[in-house]
């Protein structure tokens, strides 16, 4: 009884049992004079390093959801960074300040590149971070980045769009493409039809990189985020969350981090 007794205080002080805890901070770095806040997180109970994931936000910049998916991230085993590709705290809830937010990084994707290269910088020094290990998530917006990323040779394990543009703004030479990619898109995105999709497609065939394409059926653009009904219904966007698309798309993610993150000799 007393040894029981001992046992059940310790569970109740929660002394010498590990438990899981996501860890969070809002880091601040610069990039030719804008200021950009960036969120990284990681599992405290993980030991040693691991992989990492940079998150990409929508246009409507670097927001909770963004957030949100990091922390996601994290709760897998990896540590999760979500950047800022607008700074100065441009965020909004509003389709035209979006868009002039969005327009300004497609404008001007040399600054674009450098804003991304600084969170790569950021999290491959992180203590907890193994530097040889380290992929991209986009959405909407994001998911052009990352694929942009892709298609100008960035040394990165993998990239994966949700709901992302798939137009291009470089053709990759053959064999250029050093990451693996995944585009997950909703069959029935009215923002990127399917002359997109097929022009995707025969871009990545003609560049010979290794990428899927996963369409599911019925799914609107930002079929991941729950808020995009409200924002649809607002601004007359079409806009819809998907439970089942959002679920199925987050199961394939972790299915190619898994596969991507294998040591190269297992």
């Amino acid at each position: 009884m007393k040894y029981l007794l001992s046992f059940l205080l310790l569970l109740t002080l929660g002394y010498g049992f590990a438990s899981a805890e996501i860890k969070t901070e809002e880091v601040n770095y610069t990039v030719d004079g804008t200021k950009l806040t960036g969120y990284m997180a990681f599992d405290d109970s993980v030991k040693g390093k691991r992989p990492a994931v940079i998150v990409v936000h929508e246009w409507w910049g670097h927001n909770d959801y963004a957030r949100k998916r990091a922390e996601m991230i994290a709760g897998l085993g990896y540590v999760g960074f979500a950047l800022d590709m607008y700074g100065d705290g441009k965020v909004t809830d509003h389709p035209e300040d979006a868009a002039k937010f969005m327009n300004e990084v497609f404008n001007n994707m040399e600054a674009g590149v450098k804003r991304f290269n600084a969170a790569v910088d950021i999290v491959m020094k992180n203590p907890h971070v193994d530097p040889n290990n380290i992929a991209a998530i986009g959405y909407c917006f994001g998911g052009a980045i990352v694929l942009h990323m892709a298609r100008i040779g960035t040394d990165l394990k993998g990239v994966t769009s949700f709901h992302g543009n798939l137009s291009s703004m470089h053709k990759p030479d053959p064999g250029s493409v050093k990451s693996k990619v995944l585009v997950l898109h909703g069959g029935n995105d009215k923002l990127v039809p399917q002359e997109q999709v097929d022009g995707f497609k025969k871009e990545m065939d003609e560049g010979e990189v290794v990428y899927e394409v996963v369409v599911y059926p019925g799914a609107d653009h930002s079929f991941t985020n729950p808020g995009a009904d409200k924002y649809g219904e607002a601004h007359n966007l079409p806009l819809a969350y998907n439970k089942e698309a959002d679920e199925k798309s987050w199961e394939k993610f972790k299915e190619f981090l898994k596969k991507i993150f294998q040591p190269e000799n297992s």
